[in-house]
């Protein structure tokens, strides 16, 4: 499918729109639990299949586009600004694997990226190549070209993309619907040419053995959760694949991967609180997996293999005497545990991977990172020459490099000490107050690293690392064409009082000319910015710096974007997550509304000038917000949004129903969750006379497996029914993610854009 040069028009939409949404019949439906009857009027937007359901919604949608053809200009005008500020011929800067560079490429013109390597010039080659853009790449194979594969589809995204170790096969999993359901294939490398083994509903995330002959998959169980691992060997069929483990209870999502040692095949499961994780010997794939690490009620870990000089592994109960060194030259096969066992914000350990039969437990496990109740460790990586700890301070995600110095002399024996064995950390920074890094460990035997780096400012940058010297070398920076200069624009950290007197971090970016200031130190604007404040608040997920060629047409027309980051996620550590879950959720929403009133109160901007952004999760906290403290925005875009949560976690035969207890709370089964969800919903607490709410646009995909379209449909329903400016515009061929394809993505978000601009009085600018 060959993508159009240019946003679309939206002619096919009525020329004038009517000034009432289309009216949404009401069919009371009684639910009721725990001695609480809710009517709900719109519950039979359910039926999917239902030809009246598709019908209404159709219906929706060509109002939405009706009343927003005045802006169907400034649509195309924002889509060719994000068009040109974009380099559509490029390239990533390739990874080794093997005896290959890998890399992806993108052409002028095509939705999709074309997935192709090179060989590597010899066992040291361990620098990749300067690519240039639109030019030919000698040796090149292309494994997989996306545009090809997406051909007659509206929908197309890859759930699974791997190659075998010895270069021969590629395996590859499909989706042309956007419900996340995947298609396997392998594809003969040699002959370009699919073998006939296929899988159909696989879930994301298969792989090859390293001996190539055995592919390891997932599948979902009805509530479309991943409880199976399978095991195909290639030219058999489908009917005698092996399930290798079986998770039945729905609280627990499975994955399954390979160390990047290769050494061990991995299973992991969890709970939002609790983990387990079995291994597997990779050079034997028909063997059995077994428990390494099980799970602990409230203990959530991650498991990395490594390998360790024996002072870290073993260390003797007596010191040597002074003149005999400690000697690192034996190493061990290790695994390294982060973990929250009476360790709130984790520590890493190691511990001697366990003999068959046997399990590691944390209290005869060495201690590598003790916890800090001030630095959130988040993740480590292992190669065969360091290791590389990802971890959060003060609101801000950090890398460091370790590595073991071992003491050359230790204490005369006397003394009675134990060895002392250090760590050198070598934390990776790029000097902004606010940045994003991650040092990114390749294979097992890369002796460098990558490190990506990017701010609100700053494009996002990747650099090749020396572990030896600390050198940097930039390896490529996305382009930004137009003469974009990170000069012109300025970032700034703000904190927000919330109702309990928590100090909440907000992120700002603005461009310098269009917002004035009295003085360089000045604390806000001369007078109130138009601005775009975003929100997540859940899983702990943070919003950490990041450039978006996107946002530069909303802070080039003066907009100020900001992040509020709210309990919930995890800027702030584990403690910011547990205040904005389950029973502390309502911190969430009044932390959002916080961060509002402070940058109206400060000189930021003003509520006529406030817009409010949030997707998923973020979606049912600007809902919230919204009936919270209506007066505090002029509108609210909600994507994707879990605007309906209480009627989702109700039932428990709904995709992600039961995993999600951990998260909000067991409504069904709990009383006081459910009282207390029911007091925040969006969807039940629209208030019964909505004519001050801000302008809403809510959308969502009609495919969407995660946050189904009709919680948005109903939000919407019920809006225009309490008399609230509420649109929903819904894509009927995507997903989750929204729609598929580079093209079309840069025409969403132009929609988005325009909406937000034209509720901020700059629709002319």
């Amino acid at each position: 499918m060959t993508p159009p040069a240019t946003a679309p028009s939206t002619a096919e939409s009525p020329s004038t729109a009517p000034s009432t949404a289309p009216g949404t019949a009401r069919r009371p439906t009684e639910r009721t639990f725990h001695g609480d009857t809710f009517i709900d009027d719109y519950e039979w937007l359910r039926g999917k299949e239902d030809p009246e359901v598709v019908a209404h919604l159709e219906a929706q949608n060509a109002w939405t586009l009706a009343r927003q053809e005045h802006l169907s200009p400034l649509r195309q005008t924002l889509f060719d600004e994000i068009k040109g500020r974009t380099l559509e011929t490029d390239l990533s800067v390739p990874s080794r694997d093997g005896d290959w560079w890998y890399y992806a490429r993108t052409v002028e013109g095509q939705q999709y990226p074309i997935h192709a390597r090179y060989p590597v010039a010899g066992p040291d080659d361990w620098t990749p190549r300067v690519l240039e853009p639109g030019e030919p790449v000698p040796g090149e194979q292309v494994l997989l070209d996306q545009n090809a594969e997406a051909e007659g589809y509206d929908f197309f995204a890859l759930g699974s993309l791997d190659v075998s170790d010895d270069g021969a096969r590629l395996l590859y999993a499909t989706d042309t619907a956007g419900d996340e359901r995947y298609t396997l294939r392998v594809r003969d490398l040699a002959t370009g040419e699919d073998l006939g083994d296929e899988v159909r509903e696989t879930a994301p995330g298969a792989l090859f053995a390293p001996d190539g002959e055995h592919i390891f998959y997932l599948t979902v169980d009805e509530a479309w959760r991943p409880w199976r691992v399978w095991r195909h060997r290639l030219g058999t069929p489908g009917s005698a694949d092996v399930v290798v483990f079986e998770e039945p209870d729905e609280r627990y999502w499975v994955g399954v991967g390979l160390s990047r040692s290769k050494k061990y095949l991995q299973i992991e499961l969890g709970s939002k609180v609790t983990s387990e994780s079995w291994l597997l010997e990779s050079d034997d794939p028909t063997g059995e997996f077994r428990l390494v690490w099980p799970r602990r009620e409230g203990v959530e870990y991650t498991v990395e293999h490594a390998v360790l000089p024996s002072a870290l592994v073993e260390p003797p109960s007596l010191v040597e005497p002074v003149e005999t060194p400690v000697s690192t030259s034996s190493t061990h096969d290790v695994l390294l545990i982060l973990h929250n066992k009476d360790a709130l914000n984790f520590e890493l350990l190691s511990s001697p991977v366990p003999a068959p039969g046997r399990t590691v437990t944390p209290e005869e496990a060495t201690v590598v990172v003790p916890h800090d109740p001030a630095v959130r460790l988040e993740g480590v990586s292992a190669s065969e020459r360091y290791l590389v700890l990802h971890y959060r301070r003060e609101a801000i995600s950090r890398s460091a490099v370790l590595s073991p110095a071992a003491p050359s002399l230790v204490e005369p024996v006397e003394t009675g000490l134990e060895p002392r064995v250090s760590w050198d950390f070598d934390e990776i920074s790029f000097g902004q107050p606010l940045e994003s890094v991650g040092a990114g460990v390749g294979v097992w035997e890369q002796p460098n690293l990558k490190v990506g780096y990017t701010s609100f400012v700053t494009p996002s940058s990747l650099y090749l690392y020396d572990v030896a010297s600390g050198e940097r070398t930039l390896l490529k920076q996305q382009p930004v064409l137009g003469g974009y200069d990170p000069g012109d624009y300025d970032q700034r950290r703000e904190w927000a009082v919330a109702e309990d007197g928590t100090r909440v971090p907000i992120s700002l970016v603005w461009r310098k000319d269009k917002v004035r200031f009295e003085a360089s130190d000045a604390g806000a604007p001369a007078e109130p910015a138009p601005l775009l404040l975003y929100g997540y608040g859940a899983y702990e997920y943070s919003i950490d710096p990041y450039f978006s060629v996107p946002r530069l047409s909303l802070l080039d027309r003066g907009v100020v974007f900001a992040v509020a980051h709210v309990r919930g996620g995890g800027e702030m550590g584990r403690a910011w997550y547990d205040d904005g879950k389950l029973a502390a959720k309502r911190n969430t929403f009044t932390d959002f509304v916080a961060c509002g009133r402070h940058l109206v109160g400060t000189g930021w901007t003003a509520s006529d000038r406030l817009v409010a952004d949030g997707g998923s999760a973020g979606g049912l906290l600007v809902g919230a917000a919204t009936n919270l403290a209506p007066e505090l925005f002029a509108g609210v875009l909600a994507g994707v949004p879990f605007v309906d949560a209480l009627t989702s976690m109700l039932d428990p035969t709904l995709p992600l129903t039961v995993t999600e207890w951990d998260e909000w709370g067991d409504p069904l089964h709990d009383p006081e969750v459910y009282t207390y969800m029911r007091s925040y919903t969006p969807y039940e607490n629209v208030a019964d006379d909505a004519s001050h709410y801000p302008r809403i646009l809510a959308t969502t995909s009609f495919n969407d497996t995660r946050v189904l379209y009709v919680e948005p449909a109903k939000w919407v329903a019920r809006l225009q029914a309490a008399g609230a400016p509420a649109m929903l515009k819904i894509e009927m061929s995507a997903g989750h993610g929204g729609v598929s394809g580079r093209y079309s993505a840069w025409e969403q978000v132009a929609f988005e854009h325009a909406w937000v601009l034209d509720v901020l009085g700059l629709a002319d600018h």
